[in-house]
Order: structure tokens, then sequence, then C-alpha cells
């Protein structure tokens, strides 16, 4: 049964929207993953783009099976203000953005550690509305949209919720970034269409340049 995500709490005005995953993107996913790894003797190898086949125990190097890893990734979530922060120049870049934009953050993450990741986001002054949801991203972009007539952007890591939102939201322009540089060097190519950031300045600058053009029609 598909879950009710509630956007009561998200008041948008007549500015641009900016639509942001979290993950790898604000916050840093894979460094503090593979550190609460290793605490508890397993270990992320960057062998591929993937986590399950990549997470081993470190005692002899053996895969471990699905369930242990969507275990540990409970447990990680369920400690995450713990482990994780800000990706280099997220916060001072969103500040800036935000004082054009409206935005809001789109996690793919189980609602239930939505709490948790919201007190996280506010200790570091990341206060925008929060949606946490397992469910795939286009519908609720396309949604967030709505019949507005302001220039939209979607930012993400993982190709999959890009390619979602851009076959619900064909006018959104669509930014791939990735904090973690080992990784995202195995990372498949965007492909045409999708605006690949090298860090947050440079997403910045792709986003302002959307809005100009935006703002000329």
């Amino acid at each position: 049964m598909s879950e009710i995500l509630t956007l009561d709490h998200v008041t948008l005005t007549d500015r641009p929207l900016i639509v942001c995953d979290i993950d790898e993107v604000v916050l840093e996913f894979l460094t503090p993953f593979r550190n609460f790894l290793r605490s508890s003797g397993h270990d992320l190898l960057a062998r591929s783009f993937r986590l399950h086949g990549n997470i081993v125990l470190r005692a002899d190097g053996v895969a471990v099976e699905k369930a242990a890893v969507d275990n540990l990734l409970e447990e990680f979530f369920t400690l995450q203000d713990k482990w994780q922060t800000p990706a280099t120049l997220a916060v001072e870049t969103l500040e800036s953005l935000a004082e054009d934009a409206d935005l809001v953050f789109l996690t793919a993450m189980p609602p239930r550690h939505a709490v948790v990741r919201r007190t996280l986001l506010d200790h570091h002054r990341l206060h925008y509305p929060l949606l946490a949801t397992e469910e795939p991203k286009g519908p609720v972009v396309k949604q967030l949209q709505d019949a507005r007539d302001v220039p939209v952007v979607f930012i993400d890591d993982i190709l999959r919720n890009l390619h979602s939102v851009r076959s619900h939201a064909p006018d959104c322009l669509l930014v791939n970034i990735m904090a973690n540089a080992e990784f995202r060097a195995m990372a498949p190519e965007p492909g045409e269409g999708i605006a690949s950031a090298e860090d947050w300045p440079h997403a910045a600058r792709i986003i302002r340049s959307h809005f100009a053009r935006g703002n000329d029609r």
C-alpha cells in the first residue's frame, strides 16, 4: 500500500522553486555511513556505484546479505544525527539561494526517520520544509509545482530520481551533484538534459542562470 505524503506544512510563494534531495547532496552520506560501518566491524568498498555487494565484514571481506545491509541502514538512519554533517558549502549556498527562491527538501527515506532528520537539519540552520518518502520523486515534484508558472529546479545524486522528475515535470531544471568524490567517479554519466555540478558553488551558478532565463520569458 502506498504511503500518503502530506504537503500541508509546505507553503510556497510566486518565487522560483528548488526541490532538493538530502543524502549525499546537502548532508554527507557515504563518508559517515562508511565510518559507521567500520565502527561495527563492517566496511564500504568503492568497487562499484552501489551499496549492496560493497558492504563487507572487515574480518574476512565477505559481502553481507541484503537483509543485513537493510538493517545497517535502518540503524544508521536512527543514529544519523550522530554521524551526518553538511556537505561542503551546502548550508551557505542554500541560504543564498533561498533569498530568491522557495526551497523544499525531498528525501528518499522512510518517514519514520523524519523527526530525527528534522532535528539534524535544524541544528545546521537548514530550516526548509522536509518531505520524506520512499515513493518515486517525480509525482511529488509535479504536485509541488502544480500550475505555478515559475522556474523549478530539482537536485539529486541518483539518476533514477532525476529521470522520475523529468517524466513528471519536464520543464524542471535537473541538477546532479554528489558529495563523495570517490563514488562520484564511478557514477554513470547523467546524460542529456541533466546538468552536472562539481560542487555547491557550481550548482548555484547553474541554478541562477536558469532563474535568469525564466525571468526573461
